[in-house]
């Protein structure tokens, strides 16, 4: 095959996505490297692992790029590199090796939400919109020239997965229509303003904690940006732990992080109640709001 000898980084759907769009494409990929699955995540996505070995190439799952796995990459003569929700750093000696250079699919609009978890961050915070960015991988992090970007809405209902699953498809439509410039090398890059850039760092199980003395929406945004498949947002009554996996933001008044009514169980905020709609206590069993009238009676204060 006279196409360029291509190396493919690739985890969860946008990266399934994407390498199946090389593969429908008949590119030269000689290798693909992704991840293990964590037995502790919920995996929702696609396998890259699956979909290399379905298609007859090489694909390995180290657990660390070291210099061993830089040496056998050096032997494969990469002539171009894609990094698709690969979760490790890919050292900068095999970002440059290949010829036609090295790029990455991120999941926000560059040189907006840099960072690991932007799609969590920009539904936590809000974000009427966002999208994905292919981009020249340079050794600082997602701060590359661009090849491409394009956009698209957050409903206001719209979790984290849902965004997860529109950055895929976007992803998946900027590598097929960039394929072809990015072989021949002549591609056009666009540099960042990084006058313009912010950057979030990754997100902790910790980082799900409802303050109630927050307003409702922002307290919605936490919840969505964070429930399943995620690790979800939570909240103390007492020393017990309850996670909330979803929720609505209402118009009314009621005394901060306290029950006002049962039918619908609904909190006080900061600004606004929070409609609690399905719910788990730590170790049980998620259920929706009506089984907890019990153990959430008026009256019944979390801890703020």
């Amino acid at each position: 095959m006279n196409r360029p000898r291509i190396i493919v980084f690739a985890y969860s759907e946008p990266g399934y996505v994407c390498l199946n769009e090389l593969i429908k494409a008949k590119a030269n990929v000689v290798a693909v490297y992704t991840h293990q699955d964590d037995p502790d995540e919920e995996i929702w996505f696609h396998s890259v692992y699956d979909l290399a070995k379905q298609n007859n190439i090489p694909v390995f799952r180290p657990k660390k790029i070291d210099e061993e796995t830089a040496q056998y990459i050096k032997q494969l003569k990469p002539e171009l590199i894609f990094s698709f929700y690969y979760r490790r750093l890919i050292p900068n000696e095999i970002i440059l090796m290949p010829r036609l250079g090295s790029y990455n699919l991120h999941g926000a609009l560059l040189p907006k939400y840099r960072g690991q978890t932007c799609i969590n961050w920009a539904v936590v915070n809000g974000e009427k919109c966002t999208g994905a960015t292919l981009h020249l991988m340079t050794e600082k992090a997602d701060e590359g020239d661009i090849v491409d970007q394009r956009g698209f809405e957050i409903a206001f209902t719209d979790t984290s997965i849902d965004v997860f699953k529109k950055v895929s498809v976007i992803a998946g439509q900027i590598v097929h229509d960039n394929l072809n410039s990015i072989e021949a090398g002549t591609v056009k890059l666009t540099p960042q303003d990084n006058s313009k850039a912010t950057k979030f760092p990754r997100r902790r199980p910790k980082d799900g904690f409802l303050d109630f003395n927050k307003d409702a929406i922002s307290l919605y945004n936490l919840i969505r940006g964070v429930t399943h498949p995620f690790p979800g947002a939570f909240a103390f009554v007492g020393d017990r732990k309850l996670f909330i996996w979803w929720a609505k933001p209402l118009d009314g008044k009621g005394d901060i992080g306290e029950i006002v009514s049962v039918k619908p169980l609904c909190v006080g905020t900061g600004n606004g109640l929070l409609q609690l709609e399905k719910l788990q206590w730590e170790n049980g069993q998620e259920l929706t709001a009506s089984h907890f009238v019990e153990d959430l009676p008026v009256g019944t204060k979390f801890n703020i």
